[in-house]
């Protein structure tokens, strides 16, 4: 039996990894478009730059694996949030797949569970994996190589990490463990 998705997204006109807000209290979204409906999906910094990093060796394996195929062009313009935003979930679970058929790269995410009651549950048990909002969102490589390039950079213009403890450096400054308290603190 194949899950039900809130969202199934067969051709994506639009899909982009990317973040909003100053850095340190940043949130990163993933948001797709496929005619008038748009899904925007709350994720964590670490998920956005597991998902570019993995799009990014998927097109790789694909290109070794089908030389025929031409390469996914890195766009002119990268893409941007389109708002107003309404997230759907946070998500959980993220998958990575290809249509060799349609030579489509689809996403697959999955809420992150809660222990929020189901409102539509009249005992108010908690939603089990198999109730979870899902999307589906199939993409060009070409668009999931641009999602990329956009995730990265979103990744990598949040706050410096520290070069020794690896902890990010707050703008208030940053006092690193690992100097025991024995080096004045690093700001930028």
């Amino acid at each position: 039996m194949s899950p039900n998705f809130t969202y199934d997204f067969e051709s994506v006109t639009h899909i982009v990894a990317d973040a909003l807000g100053q850095p340190g209290r940043r949130t990163f979204f993933l948001q797709a478009r496929q005619g008038r409906r748009t899904a925007s999906l709350i994720m964590e910094k670490q998920q956005v730059a597991a998902l570019a990093a993995s799009v990014l060796q998927l097109l790789d394996e694909l290109q070794s694996q089908h030389p025929e195929l031409e390469p996914a062009d890195s766009p002119s313009q990268l893409p941007r949030l389109v708002e107003p935003i309404d997230p759907a979930f946070r998500v959980g679970q993220l998958g990575l797949g290809y249509d060799e058929d349609r030579d489509l790269i689809v996403v697959v995410a999955q809420a992150l569970p809660t222990e929020e009651p189901d409102e539509d549950d009249e005992e108010g048990g908690v939603l089990t994996k198999d109730d979870l909002p899902r999307a589906r969102f199939f993409a060009t490589r070409s668009q999931m190589r641009a999602l990329s390039e956009k995730a990265l950079r979103a990744v990598g213009s949040g706050r410096p990490d520290c070069p020794l403890c690896g902890r990010p450096i707050d703008a208030a400054g940053h006092f690193c463990p690992r100097t025991n308290g024995h080096a004045f603190p690093l700001a930028f």
